[in-house]
């Protein structure tokens, strides 16, 4: 015993990091925190999330409204001006901090209403969102049969206005013919069978529940419950297959798309640019927002994602490969989509824009429709929608671990241990709540969520982030902090983008959103004041937190008023890397329980040397200094 005492190692107290020292509540544990456990985890994972429904459903219809083929033009350029930077500007916040969305607003206490914001915004599009999984699930189980319920009439659920097309092939009957006032049988089995839309009057009158849509949200919200239950140490392995399937199936339905006869007359109106529409202000706009939506920034799964990597994670390299291969993506989508829409109008004798939808339109009428025109249509089918059920869920994944992720950063002494639990509450709440969602009225409910969830709100959370990091923080601390994180500043694109050009392209859609406020519509269906009223207060509410969050903010303060909002815009004294050995400049010896003074002899004593990363610490903790000496002159 004695010779073991005398041979075992003693560290000094002034090399142990406050994540060493037991019963320290001050500081958090990053490995209690988890990270990834697989080199690739992050990047699909970021994949996934990114590449969704949009892709399929919104960017082909956006692109043949808005120019065909020049709509790509708008579309890169605010891909670069917008897209990108703010990727890489969320990825930074979170790989820096290691903090969720909530807790990551240390770096200026007084907008914390932002992280409030973003956190209501994300937990309104999960409920939403996952009820558009479960009716994906509805038509993936209905798949499973020798013949498509939807591919005739004659069913109980049909109406006298129900077209059939393939009896009027086998008849001989010739198209066109005046197809105005009828209806596809795929049309009246999604309203008519999966909604039962006929049983509600409106937005009002809710109707009742539809058990087999109640039963699908179940299995969606339990497959989600599942596969986040251990965090990202079990989403990040399911997503090696959500965010890489999706891909060979899409390469299947488009090789099968392109052979089809009139295949070339979809791609064709899909493609062929009209470089008028350039001139329009709507199309850079409408290219902004698919931008805005499409990779997800401002929902807080960037960020959290990115808060549980390694500090020095190559994040430059990442936020091009994400957000270039998901436009590459969405113009995949589209050919696929097109070529088969370019079929579906030859086989029904009408021009491709009288067949050609977004959103669920096309994803639960259109193609369904048009999958039953192909030999082998149930295979089809079910390939289509297990696409559409893969592409979903891991931006559902995202969206649960953003609002797990922030509340347990804020309480981690109580919820991490506990984590499984808290999850499991939080997909329980959220699954009651959408329960109104499986209604016969349900879909309205859902239009308005979509209309106005994630809408003026999520723009107003973007701008004010934007304009926090680089003018409250400030843009060269930024710099500074990436500099430390990755080994090199960000060149003078980012700057002028993080400055000027993104917040800039932030407010001009923010504004055309205002100006051009349509009331929200279902068909013909208008709905009532209240309801619009209610959409609107569903927006507001999430910008209210930013004022509310600075309220308290500056209450938690002492002295004049001014003087706590100067305090509460500050950093606290915390804020910086979670490990104290990736500490170094401003941010040495600030964690709490903290006795180290320089984190560099962590550093050596755990890596036994100077490394790369070592040597910007010392260049950075060179430039602090001369920046001080020049201020104080």
């Amino acid at each position: 015993l004695l010779l073991c005492s005398f041979t075992q190692p003693v560290t000094p107290d002034l090399l142990v990091s406050p994540s060493s020292q037991d019963g320290d509540l001050g500081s958090a544990d990053p490995e209690d925190r988890g990270n990834w456990t697989g080199r690739l985890d992050f990047l699909l994972s970021c994949i996934g999330y990114c590449v969704g429904l949009g892709n399929v459903w919104r960017f082909p219809y956006r692109a043949y409204t808005n120019g065909g083929g020049a709509f790509l033009v708008p579309y890169f350029i605010m891909l670069a001006i917008c897209g990108i930077p703010i990727f890489f500007m969320e990825l930074s916040l979170g790989q820096f901090s290691s903090l969720g969305p909530l807790a990551v607003w240390k770096i200026s206490p007084l907008f914390k209403g932002v992280g409030m914001g973003t956190i209501l915004i994300v937990s309104l599009v999960a409920i939403y969102y996952n009820m558009i999984i479960a009716y994906v699930l509805f038509y993936l189980f209905a798949s499973l049969t020798s013949d498509l319920p939807w591919q005739h009439c004659g069913n109980w659920w049909n109406t006298d206005l129900c077209l059939d097309h393939h009896v009027m092939k086998a008849g001989n009957i010739s198209f066109p013919v005046n197809i105005s006032n009828t209806v596809s049988p795929s049309e009246e089995y999604w309203s008519r069978y999966v909604l039962h839309i006929q049983g509600s009057s409106g937005i009002g009158d809710p109707g009742r529940i539809r058990w087999n849509l109640c039963l699908c949200l179940l299995l969606s919200w339990t497959i989600v419950y599942l596969c986040i239950l251990k965090g990202v140490k079990s989403s990040g392995k399911v997503v090696y297959f959500t965010a890489t399937f999706p891909y060979l199936i899409l390469v299947m339905l488009l090789v099968r798309g392109v052979t089809l006869e009139g295949a070339w007359k979809g791609i064709k109106f899909y493609l062929t640019p009209q470089f008028d529409h350039l001139l329009s202000s709507k199309v850079w706009i409408e290219a902004a927002l698919q931008i805005f939506y499409s990779l997800g920034v401002g929902f807080g799964g960037l960020l959290t994602f990115a808060s549980y990597n390694t500090f020095h994670q190559n994040i430059y390299r990442d936020t091009f490969i994400v957000t270039l291969g998901n436009a590459i993506t969405s113009i995949l989508a589209g050919f696929a989509i097109f070529s088969v829409l370019g079929y579906m109008s030859q086989e029904l004798g009408v021009p491709v824009n009288q067949v050609a939808k977004a959103g669920p339109g096309l994803a639960f009428v259109v193609y369904p429709q048009a999958m039953t025109m192909l030999p082998l249509s149930p295979f089809w089918s079910f390939l289509f929608f297990f696409m559409l059920l893969t592409l979903g869920l891991d931006s559902q994944f995202a969206f649960m671990e953003t609002i797990v992720t922030a509340v347990t950063d804020e309480f981690p002494y109580y919820l991490r241990p506990k984590k499984a639990f808290f999850s499991a509450a939080i997909c329980i709440a959220l699954f009651l709540m959408g329960l109104i969602l499986t209604t016969e009225g349900g879909m309205y409910w859902l239009v308005l969520l979509d209309d106005y969830s994630a809408g003026f709100g999520l723009m107003v959370v973007v701008i004010t982030t934007c304009i926090v990091v680089t003018r409250v923080y400030g843009i060269k601390r930024f710099c500074r902090d990436i500099h430390m994180m990755l080994g090199f500043k960000p060149g003078p694109y980012f700057r002028a983008c993080w400055m000027i050009l993104s917040p800039a392209t932030m407010m001009a859609l923010l504004v055309y959103n205002i100006i051009k406020y349509q009331p929200s519509e279902y068909g013909s269906y208008r709905f009532p004041a209240w309801a619009e009223v209610l959409g609107i207060l569903m927006g507001l509410f999430s910008c209210l937190m930013i004022p509310a969050g600075m309220v308290l903010a500056v209450l938690q303060e002492e002295g004049t008023l001014w003087e706590r909002i100067q305090q509460a815009s500050r950093p606290t004294m915390d804020w910086g890397p979670s490990l104290e050995e990736n500490r170094t400049g401003m941010y040495v010896a600030t964690l709490a329980g903290s006795q180290s003074p320089k984190p560099l002899m962590v550093h050596m004593r755990k890596y036994g040397g100077i490394t790369s990363y070592e040597n910007t610490a010392v260049e950075v903790d060179r430039e602090i200094e001369e920046e001080e000496e020049e201020e104080s002159m």
